[in-house]
């Protein structure tokens, strides 16, 4: 296929088979507490466990991508999350869940890693902001369909048929995989020097801190939302189902702000703006018995920083660097997304309640604005470097 809609396509499906798997645990957080005996704070971890290869196996995973290539590298991967998936399903012990979420994990970071890169290589030259935010919506999907469908089977069919379900999943993109082809010219321009400047490497790191804190915000809607609904009443269905409103919803709003970034020019202006809204939303969602109305909100304008922030490595990485460059980017995110659902976790546990899970969410992404500034000034020193 060389259609790069067609491709876009086939990426947006693959990676939404990460976000349904990472957002399994989640999903049927209550039914797995009584399981297995334990507390938020341990499901806090257990979630968290999933990006903590990333830390590791984000920047080699680049290297990897580029010395195997696209495709190899994507079958292993999702082959890996199968894998995990099926230790989760069939394990019995607390550990051997762990085992299997750190598995399925360190294939969703080489897959995620690759296919950004991918997704990249056919729109870096024109409608970045639009390509990205349409690939990045898959992420929403996933986690939407996970909300409705997961609790649904793992009331029915215990936590076990969840896992399973997420590993067939994994295997489908195994197959949809083998449709996709490289843009031409990418192999030829691939080969050149991967080695980033000072100021490249610098913006990379800052955009990956943008990206990561944003989305510690946003995990926390979706990771302890439903345990701060069941804690008012609410059965793990109806909870899942409310909160799925918020992904179903970015799945509209998300690739709406990549399109306006790219049709205006200004992206940061859009970014910077719904991103205080949506702290403000978070803080108000744990005091508020509005919560439908609320997470509508969320919903309809968190969505729109998604594309800008995407874009922005690809602004600072040519071709032959845009592997590496992805590594140290998805390093800063996984880095976050490890540490954010697990020390939210542990903060719920002290205070005894998941409100200040979605608190701590507010707070992170609160930081994204002062860093998206600093990313405009650097981007400008550098371009003024180059010119002279």
């Amino acid at each position: 296929m060389r259609n790069r809609w067609g491709i876009l396509a086939i990426l947006f499906f693959v990676r939404l088979t990460i976000a349904f798997q990472f957002q399994s645990v989640a999903a049927v957080a209550p039914l797995l507490e009584k399981t297995f005996g334990m507390g938020l704070a341990d499901i806090g971890i257990l979630i968290g466990l999933y990006f903590t290869p990333g830390v590791v196996l984000a920047l080699p995973g680049g290297a990897i991508g580029r010395t195997l290539g696209d495709k190899p590298t994507t079958i292993a991967a999702l082959l890996l999350m199968t894998a995990g998936s099926l230790v989760m399903a069939l394990a019995e012990a607390w550990g051997w869940q762990m085992a299997g979420r750190l598995a399925s994990g360190a294939g969703g970071v080489l897959l995620t890693v690759q296919l950004t890169k991918m997704g990249a290589d056919w729109f870096a030259e024109k409608e970045i902001a639009t390509a990205m935010a349409i690939f990045v919506s898959s992420w929403p999907t996933g986690v939407a369909i996970s909300l409705l469908v997961l609790p649904a089977i793992g009331t029915a069919y215990g936590a076990g048929a969840v896992f399973m379900s997420t590993g067939a999943l994994s295997t489908i993109g195994v197959a949809l995989i083998m449709f996709y082809q490289p843009p031409p010219g990418a192999t030829i321009s691939a080969t050149g020097s991967g080695r980033l400047d000072r100021l490249a490497l610098l913006a990379v790191i800052v955009a990956g801190m943008i990206w990561g804190l944003y989305n510690v915000g946003f995990a926390m809607i979706f990771s302890f939302g439903p345990s701060l609904l069941a804690e008012r009443g609410w059965s793990i269905a109806a909870a899942g189902s409310a909160i799925s409103l918020v992904m179903w919803l970015s799945v509209i709003s998300v690739p709406s702000g990549g399109y306006l970034a790219d049709r205006f020019k200004r992206p940061f202006i859009g970014a910077i703006t719904a991103s205080l809204v949506v702290a403000a939303l978070l803080a108000w969602l744990t005091r508020s018995d509005a919560v439908i109305t609320v997470l509508i909100l969320i919903g309809l304008i968190g969505g729109f920083p998604a594309g800008p922030i995407m874009s922005l490595a690809a602004r600072v990485l040519a071709p032959e660097t845009r592997a590496i460059g992805m590594g140290v980017f998805y390093t800063l995110f996984y880095a976050a997304m490890m540490a954010g659902p697990a020390v939210a976790g542990r903060l719920a546990k002290s205070a005894g309640s998941a409100a200040v899970a979605l608190d701590l969410g507010a707070l992170t992404v609160l930081a994204c604005p002062p860093l998206m500034w600093l990313f405009e000034r650097i981007v400008s020193v550098r371009n003024r470097r180059t010119k002279s």
